[in-house]
């Protein structure tokens, strides 16, 4: 495959900035964006191209951040949305403001780059679209309710994309990753709301307890997703020769979760299949 060009959000730390150097080191350019510049100079150092984008600015000033990038090598191949952190609380604690600002982020962030991206891609029938999910987007974890939320959105959104574009030559690819060791997890990036309420304290604690105990002690190899994710995009290593799916799960937690989840959902249907199948009007095979 020929030399491709990269524009990644959320490069200060990461995913993001792991697959900025993995993306260099295979010959490839890549354009990284922060919040803050000065955040991710060094990845410019490294020979990255670096832009200042905020993922919760207007559509407009996403345009224009995303017309710069396009114009620094003519042409933009693949996009990572990569930016996100996660909310932590429970229903009763989590305010309208925590989940706005979650899904603004996590979501509508997402939704703004790729929105902004799509003509140049759609125009050049060509392209990759990668956006970073998370086993959250399978499962949802008790406590954090509004980052599940933001990463099932998600998936719906990304899953229609992928059938509004597939027309024009465009590849889509929703990762998944599991519990890897970056810094979603630090007290810089998790947004920690602990119940008050006596029912959920001693839970909330538990969870916050936990979470703190995981941070940098997760099981996932950061390095080791970054290699598969542009394997997956360049059709190389381990993907090469084979079609790649929309969706990929990364890590162990991750592969048994979701094939607990997809069996329980057989055996669900398999169950309750006559009753499931009992809602149509008798005798009526129209839409009504």
């Amino acid at each position: 495959m020929s030399q491709l060009v990269w524009l990644i959000t959320g490069c200060s730390s990461g995913f993001g900035e792991l697959l900025v150097h993995h993306i260099l080191s295979r010959g490839d350019l890549a354009i990284a964006t922060g919040r803050k510049l000065d955040k991710i100079k060094h990845l410019e150092r490294a020979g990255a191209a670096a832009l200042e984008l905020d993922v919760t600015h207007s559509q407009q000033e996403i345009n224009d951040t995303v017309a710069k990038a396009i114009a620094i090598y003519g042409r933009v191949d693949v996009v990572v949305n990569n930016a996100a952190y996660v909310s932590m609380g429970g229903w009763e604690d989590i305010g309208y403001d925590q989940i706005l600002a979650q899904f603004d982020t996590n979501v509508f962030g997402s939704i703004k780059v790729t929105r902004a991206i799509l003509p140049h891609l759609r125009e050049r029938r060509s392209g990759t679209m990668v956006f970073i999910s998370s086993l959250s987007g399978w499962h949802g974890h008790s406590f954090v309710g509004a980052y599940a939320g933001s990463k099932f959105a998600l998936e719906g959104l990304v899953e229609s994309l992928s059938r509004e574009t597939e027309a024009f030559g465009l590849k889509t690819l929703l990762i998944e990753p599991g519990r890897f060791r970056t810094k979603l997890l630090s007290p810089g990036n998790l947004q920690v709301m602990q119940s008050n309420i006596a029912d959920y304290a001693e839970a909330s604690q538990t969870h916050v307890n936990g979470l703190a105990q995981e941070d940098q002690a997760q099981p996932g190899d950061t390095q080791k997703a970054v290699k598969i994710i542009v394997d997956l995009v360049r059709k190389e290593g381990c993907a090469a020769g084979k079609e790649v799916p929309l969706r990929f799960p990364l890590g162990a937690d991750c592969f048994s979760t979701i094939k607990e989840k997809c069996e329980e959902t057989l055996n669900l249907l398999e169950e309750w299949k006559d009753v499931i199948n009992s809602t149509d009007h008798d005798n009526d095979t129209t839409w009504g």
